[in-house]
């Protein structure tokens, strides 16, 4: 798949492929055991077999079960999946996605955390310094 997007995905698939993200590799049992209100065993089977063909899931044969892992970086998925909802929810504006994440969670947020975004935003002003 060469532009993956999560939009592309149901609400299981999201599901499975969160799971594969955590544990980077399960079988269909696995998967199947992760899964809140699981459905039949077929089903995850089912579930898989069109992660792999949407090119999202690759499997290796251990023995006589199937090992699945994501073919989709992570990176790559958290890209997609923030793009999305930056368009959808924040006209496009990662200054205003970033606004309401510290609004809502500021509290929560480590020193540690708060040094880390301050950093990132140095880093950025002086990229957009050396551009000018």
């Amino acid at each position: 798949m060469s532009s993956f997007s999560l939009q592309q995905l149901s609400r299981r698939e999201r599901q499975i492929m969160e799971i594969l993200y955590e544990h980077q590799a399960c079988s269909a049992q696995d998967i199947q055991d992760h899964l809140p209100d699981p459905p039949s065993y077929s089903a995850v089977r089912a579930l898989l077999a069109r992660l792999v063909e949407k090119d999202v899931v690759q499997f290796r044969q251990e023995g006589a079960r199937y090992i699945y892992f994501p073919k989709v970086a992570e990176k790559k998925a958290q890209q997609s999946a923030l793009s999305r909802l930056l368009k959808t929810f924040f006209k496009g504006s990662p200054a205003q996605a970033a606004s309401a994440l510290l609004d809502m969670d500021a509290d929560a947020m480590t020193a540690r955390e708060i040094e880390e975004l301050e950093r990132k935003i140095k880093q950025l002003k002086a990229r957009k310094n050396n551009d000018d």
